[in-house]
């Protein structure tokens, strides 16, 4: 009965970040692609609240019930031995800690500046210099495909490191892809005075 309820925990954790990290790109494409300020600014909210509403609960369900299914199911540390678990803690942990610091703190920023822009009703240099920084572009960019490769490493239990190191290197190839590509297509063409 605790399997099928870590299980269950464990893939509504899953369901919540999955949404939350689907419905961040797309308001962060939104933000990307309109020319007003105000819907720029609620497009930012958005991702703020996805965060804190979605990827944060999920990601939380996922620490508990993982690490309780680590502990109870897969033998504790001997899950070091297994190349599919030890991928996903791994990478768990790296988007764990990168999405709370560097991804979060930017959109909270993000937030930030373009509510004192929509105050003083004009783009301000600071915004749209936060808006070019290419790390937390990466970071953010990178939240999906890592994912990708936790449910991948999950569904197929590979016995090597080979998928882990593969889809490691096409999830960091495809983050710098849309860091280069997606800044281009929409780059940050605010009016000045739209509201």
């Amino acid at each position: 009965m605790t399997y099928t309820v870590l299980k269950f925990l464990h893939l509504l954790g899953l369901t919540l970040i999955g949404a939350g990290l689907i419905g961040v790109w797309y308001a962060d494409l939104r933000s990307r692609q309109v020319q007003e300020l105000l819907v720029f600014a609620e497009s930012v909210r958005t991702v703020a609240v996805l965060y804190d509403g979605l990827v944060v609960p999920g990601a939380l369900l996922l620490l508990g019930s993982g690490t309780w299914l680590i502990v109870t199911v897969y033998g504790g540390w001997a899950f070091l031995g297994m190349p599919w678990l030890a991928g996903m803690v791994s990478l768990f942990a790296f988007e764990f800690i990168e999405g709370n610091t560097i991804t979060r703190l930017y959109f909270m920023r993000l937030r930030r500046l373009a509510r004192e822009a929509v105050q003083k009703g004009k783009v301000t240099a600071e915004l749209e210099e936060a808006r070019r920084r290419y790390a937390p572009t990466f970071t953010h960019f990178l939240d999906i495909p890592i994912l990708f490769v936790i449910v991948a490493l999950g569904a197929m239990r590979p016995n090597s490191w080979a998928p882990f190191v593969i889809g490691t290197g096409l999830a960091l190839v495809a983050a710098a892809i849309l860091t280069v590509v997606i800044p281009r297509l929409y780059p940050l063409e605010l009016g000045e005075n739209r509201r």
